[in-house]
């Protein structure tokens, strides 16, 4: 059973999705549907684990930015110790 959901994308990079889905012979609902279905399928531990097929880069704009939690700040400071050297 199919439910609606609204999402928020940059108008170019949604455009580039609906070329490329059309180019597929599929609707872009069933592209991101595609896309969810394969990474909630499998167990990642975060989306860097996530690998991204070259067609997924052909509908992207520039590089992909994934935001996650924000690091333990004993973390952070050993990382800027380690750049400092």
């Amino acid at each position: 059973m199919d439910a609606k959901i609204t999402l928020s994308f940059d108008k170019q990079i949604i455009e580039k999705a609906k070329r490329y889905a059309e180019s597929q012979n599929i609707s872009l609902s069933r592209l991101m549907e595609h896309l969810l279905d394969k990474i909630t399928s499998n167990h990642y531990q975060s989306l860097e684990d996530f690998p991204v097929a070259d067609w997924v880069n052909s509908v992207a704009e520039g590089t992909a930015e994934y935001k996650t939690s924000p690091k333990k700040r004993s973390s952070i400071k050993d990382e800027y110790k380690k750049r400092k050297k």
